[in-house]
């Protein structure tokens, strides 16, 4: 409707405005009547030729630029979000998908998209989970273990891959050339884990009943557990996601499979949401990435 009165007002005529447009000419006699009746004044005098603004209509037309101008700015805007030529990604994450998962996708995501300004949160699944409800971070990869549960009345989840648990020994270790391991073999064994508590430690891992791991160091950085295994004061749990962190003086085993603990990788968004853009395109470079640690 304002788009019609200004162009009957730069053409100064009700016939031009109809062609310039591509209406009718009625169509356009019935958009300034419905304009006029809205405000209540005459915007424009009908003169035998052509129209011409009244006061009302001259102290309206420059709203009228300002408003058409605007929306013709905001379409602009949302074809470059469309577009990804503009906009945000914040990210969050669980520690070791950030040794290599989700910076692998996120520069592959930048050298498509450059313009989209790119943020990384690191964290565990659940307060990662809560900056996602909080409206903090649009996506959030995060890991699961078989006792875990998600409620999906509140997230949905896309599936990256399947983690396994691998063990880490010093190299000179009695069992370091073996190629799988019972956790049973390992009970002498001190752990070291990211806190002195097992149920909160050991990536949430469910451990074989009976199996009380005897935890003596407590680190709470990979690096930190690294060292302390290399220097042989202990063995430590790894996901295979961190595994191609691992120095040259540690060996990796893999579980046996009757004490193999799987973790489910998922990156989750806020359910019944519409997703930005970003995260629509996001998601597939995090697929594509995932595919090569399968």
């Amino acid at each position: 409707m304002l788009e019609v009165f200004r162009t009957v007002a730069r053409l100064g005529s009700i016939t031009a405005a109809a062609r310039s447009l591509q209406y009718t000419q009625s169509a356009v006699s019935r958009q300034i009547a419905a304009l006029e009746t809205e405000l209540g004044v005459r915007v424009f005098d009908r003169l035998p030729r052509g129209v011409d603004l009244t006061a009302e209509g001259r102290e309206l037309l420059p709203y009228a630029d300002a408003v058409l101008d605007r929306l013709d700015a905001a379409r602009r805007s949302l074809d470059d979000l469309r577009g990804l030529g503009s906009g945000r990604l914040r990210v969050g994450a669980f520690p070791t998908a950030v040794a290599a998962l989700v910076p692998r996708a996120l520069a592959s995501f930048r050298a498509a998209y450059p313009d989209v300004h790119l943020s990384l949160v690191e964290g565990r699944t659940p307060a990662l989970l809560d900056r996602l409800a909080d409206g903090a971070a649009d996506v959030a990869v995060v890991s699961t273990s078989p006792v875990d549960q998600f409620d999906a009345d509140r997230f949905d989840l896309h599936h990256l891959l399947d983690e396994r648990l691998l063990v880490a020994v010093p190299r000179d270790h009695r069992l370091a050339r073996r190629r799988t391991v019972r956790l049973a073999e390992l009970a002498e064994d001190a752990f070291v884990a990211g806190s002195a508590t097992a149920e909160e430690t050991l990536l949430r891992a469910s451990l074989p009943s009976g199996f009380e791991p005897r935890i003596d160091l407590v680190a709470a950085e990979w690096t930190g557990k690294f060292g302390c295994v290399a220097a042989g004061l202990g063995v430590a749990l790894v996901p295979a996601l961190a595994a191609r962190g691992i120095p040259a003086d540690i060996t990796l085993l893999r579980l046996d499979k009757k004490d193999e603990s799987v973790r489910r990788i998922y990156a989750a968004t806020l359910a019944g949401r519409t997703q930005p853009p970003a995260v629509v395109r996001f998601l597939e470079h995090l697929d594509g990435v995932a595919a090569t640690f399968r």
